[in-house]
């Protein structure tokens, strides 16, 4: 893949109360803009310092998605993007120690988007998810009532991405915050997405694969952020693939394909400081990887970020574009 472009940043999100941020993960919003929702926010360029939001919401104009998302605003006042859910960073909720919300993917359902997010204290430790609804087409969100507790299915309920079938069912992907562990499939009436008893596994059971089964390990590995899309007839999971410190595209007829054996592709290599190549898609200290609304199968748009821990800074996120494999 090549890179496309800055998404955040000095000179791209200032005027937004965005100097670093990462994350972004996008969907098609009922009115057609394009909403993406982003993690750790600051005012400044870098991670720590004023304006600690998260999460935060910015639209963008779909016409601009594969040229280079062009943003149009954000939630807030005077296009501050402000956060898009109530309560304070570092304080108690429900007896535990919250230091931030972080989100994991969004959808579209009918009129009604649905956001999950994971409720952390520090990266990797998430007390609980939960799940937050919006009927403004992204403007405004409200605690659905639903939570699921971190240590879900092992902790493998922490991270999730999901995607509407022309079946009426969603179906979810979800691994842990810590970036070890391999991937669960689950799936949902789309009706019933904020109904915890709704939710059916899909596992392995007296030989044979079936729902309803407790969910079992349907791809190993180590594996962070997770996007899976219906794309052009088919279904694409980008994924970080955090023990061979790339991003890799898995190509699906259905979420059930047998994952060992589906096209399978590295969008995005990781990369030293040093051996960095944007052009060729060599990133140092990647992560993230989020389909952009609007991609085909020949033209596949990831939304990567990248953050610089020694020193704070790159802290953002960018646009990729190349092909799916077995496009």
């Amino acid at each position: 893949m090549r890179k496309v472009k800055d998404l955040t940043g000095p000179g791209v999100t200032d005027r937004f109360g965005i100097g670093g941020t990462d994350l972004g993960v996008m969907a098609t919003a009922p009115d057609g803009r394009i909403v993406s929702v982003f993690g750790d926010t600051f005012e400044r360029a870098g991670v720590g310092g004023p304006g600690w939001r998260s999460p935060v919401v910015l639209f963008a104009d779909p016409s601009t998605a594969t040229a280079g998302v062009g943003w149009t605003g954000s939630i807030g006042p005077d296009s501050y993007a402000g956060q898009a859910l109530p309560y304070e960073h570092d304080t108690v909720i429900h007896g535990r120690h919250v230091s931030t919300v972080i989100p994991t993917d969004l959808i579209t359902v009918g009129d009604t988007m649905y956001l999950h997010v994971m409720v952390c204290q520090g990266i990797g430790n998430v007390h609980w998810t939960e799940l937050h609804s919006s009927v403004d087409n992204g403007e405004s969100w409200q605690h659905t009532g639903t939570t699921w507790p971190g240590d879900l299915h092992g902790g493998l309920f922490q991270m999730l991405t999901w995607g509407l079938g022309d079946d009426g069912y969603v179906y979810a992907f979800t691994t842990g915050f810590r970036r070890d562990q391999g991937l669960l499939l689950h799936r949902v009436p789309a009706d019933r997405l904020a109904d915890p008893r709704a939710w059916e596994g899909w596992g392995f059971r007296d030989g044979a694969w079936a729902w309803g089964n407790p969910p079992t390990i349907a791809l190993t590995g180590a594996y962070g952020e997770l996007c899976l899309r219906p794309v052009g007839g088919r279904w694409l999971l980008a994924l970080f693939n955090a023990g061979d410190y790339r991003i890799d595209v898995l190509n699906m007829d259905v979420p059930t394909a047998n994952l060992y054996e589906v096209p399978r592709a590295t969008a995005v290599q990781g990369a030293a400081w040093n051996g960095e190549d944007h052009a060729r898609g060599h990133v140092a200290q990647l992560y993230g990887g989020y389909i952009v609304p609007g991609s085909t199968l020949d033209d596949l748009h990831l939304v990567v970020s990248q953050w610089n821990t020694e020193h704070d800074w790159p802290y953002k996120a960018m646009q990729f574009a190349g092909a799916a494999p077995g496009a």
